[in-house]
C-alpha cells in the first residue's frame, strides 16, 4: 500500500445562489477593492493508503459523492499526490 493525499475541492455550481460569497464580496467592494465575481468554496484533505493512484482517486471519489457534495448543487475536483 502506498499514502496518497487526496485535495477535494467543492465548491456551488454556477447560477446557485452563494450568500457567503456575495456577503464576502460586498465587504471587499467596501474597503476598496474592484473585483468582478467571487465564489466560496470548500477544501478536504484526506490522507489514504491504496494499492495505486486511480484506486486511491476511485476511493475520494465515492467518499465525495456520498458525503462531501451535493451532486446535485456542487461542482468538484479532487487532487491526488502521493505523499
Amino acid at each position: 500500500m502506498t499514502g496518497y493525499t487526496a485535495i477535494v475541492t467543492v465548491r456551488l455550481k454556477s447560477g446557485v445562489l452563494d450568500p457567503e460569497a456575495e456577503t464576502t464580496q460586498h465587504a471587499l467592494e467596501r474597503l476598496g477593492f474592484e473585483l468582478e465575481s467571487l465564489r466560496s468554496a470548500e477544501r478536504f484533505e484526506i490522507d489514504i493508503e491504496a494499492a495505486d493512484h486511480e484506486t486511491a482517486r476511485e476511493r475520494t471519489e465515492a467518499m465525495t459523492e456520498r458525503l462531501l457534495a451535493n451532486p446535485t448543487i456542487h461542482d468538484y475536483e479532487i487532487d491526488i499526490e502521493q505523499r
